[in-house]
């Protein structure tokens, strides 16, 4: 069973910084990619920053938080990172960690796409 586990998430002044992590866990064989999410109320849930591994790691980031946000991740640990600086009120919302993950079952090979819980980011003026 792969979970996806975030964690980091809170209240922070407008130009403050936050990190958020999400852990897999699970039989898992690879994890091809893993981005944050964020949902603000009333508005559709939209990418923020994605790193996929395939010949090399391609990173991509949301216009709006290009400059201030940089996602890294550890492949050991299973573990990817968002450095939130100089957040803003329009960066509030609940993000969620998002990844393609493929696991080997009883009944063969399989690449799923998983979902944390979400943890909110909380931006005051």
């Amino acid at each position: 069973q792969v979970q996806l586990v975030e964690s980091g998430g809170g209240l922070v002044q407008a130009g403050g910084s936050l990190r958020l992590s999400c852990a897999a866990s699970g039989t898992i064989l690879s994890i091809n990619f893993m981005g944050w999410y964020r949902q603000a109320p009333g508005k559709q849930r939209e990418l923020v920053a994605a790193i996929s591994t395939g010949d090399g790691d391609s990173i991509n980031y949301l216009d709006s938080v290009k400059g201030r946000f940089t996602i890294s991740r550890d492949n050991a640990k299973k573990l990817v990172y968002l450095h939130m600086n100089n957040l803003k009120p329009e960066d509030t919302g609940v993000y969620y960690c998002n990844a393609l993950i493929t696991t080997r079952e009883t009944m063969g090979v399989y690449r799923r796409n998983y979902w944390g819980q979400g943890t909110q980011v909380t931006v005051s003026s």
